[in-house]
């Protein structure tokens, strides 16, 4: 690969290839696609994510550490990490024409769909629980935590670490919209099919500097977002209602008092 973005051809020959290391492995008994592409979906900028089950006494370890030398050979991919979720490891790597790809081993008598994009392409699959979607309450708590943090950020003179918080509250504000209109909340997947109408109050959480008026200003737009999205969690929300806009009240004392 040697133009800056990879071909939907180079990304199917890497698919090829690794499919072929796989079914030539006798430590390999069963793959699947999954991801974006795995049912036909996806489009010329999806990432490639593999997943294989392991014989009996194979460890994921060592099929790792062969592959990747393999892959770096071959053609000149970059480890990047490696991701333990379960029984399962996954290792994400950078192909020339910034292509992602995913590979991932379980234990064979553990292989099987963690999600619905799953399509097997040899071997036997074992019934999974599909990990559970986070729940409001969980999201809507950990927005309110982001706001107090941010707000004491603000205080210790700490305007970078302000703006992070701030985009945590506006994100955990857009992840509850998602739920709210049953769109996939993680990773952000959702956020360009909400309605514009509840993009319009969210986008205003963007911050647009490090100035402390600004952050406050960011801050507070983040806080009405966030309690604009907390229908499924109007109970919890109004314990904490008004202490989440007395975070940006005119009374807050300044740092040095």
């Amino acid at each position: 690969m040697s133009r800056p973005v990879f071909s939907i051809e180079e990304r199917d020959r890497v698919r090829d290839r690794l499919l072929e290391m796989a079914r030539a492995d006798r430590r390999v008994v069963a793959g699947a696609m999954v991801g974006s592409l795995a049912l036909g979906g996806g489009d010329r900028w999806s990432d490639l994510d593999l997943t294989f089950g392991l014989a009996p006494g194979s460890k994921a370890a060592d099929l790792l550490a062969e592959w990747t030398r393999d892959l770096e050979r071959e053609f000149g991919a970059v480890h990047l990490f490696d991701l333990p979720f379960l029984s399962t490891i996954y290792r994400v790597f950078l192909f020339p024409g910034s292509l992602q790809v995913d590979i991932s081993f379980t234990p064979g008598a553990e292989f099987g769909a963690l999600g619905p994009r799953f399509k097997l392409l040899f071997g036997e699959t074992v019934e999974r629980a599909y990990p559970p979607t986070p729940a409001a309450p969980h999201l809507f708590g950990l927005g309110v935590h982001h706001a107090v943090r941010a707000r004491f950020c603000i205080e210790r003179g700490r305007p970078w670490q302000a703006e992070y918080w701030i985009r945590e509250v506006r994100d955990h504000a857009l992840s509850l919209a998602c739920l709210r209109h049953g769109l996939a909340p993680n990773y952000g997947r959702g956020y360009d099919d909400l309605p514009a109408e509840t993009m319009a109050g969210i986008t205003e959480a963007l911050v647009h500097s490090t100035d402390r008026a600004e952050l406050l200003r960011a801050l507070r737009c983040a806080i009405e977002a966030l309690l604009r999205q907390a229908e499924e969690v109007r109970g919890l929300a109004s314990k904490v209602e008004a202490q989440l806009r007395g975070l940006v009240s005119a009374g807050w004392p300044r740092g040095d008092e």
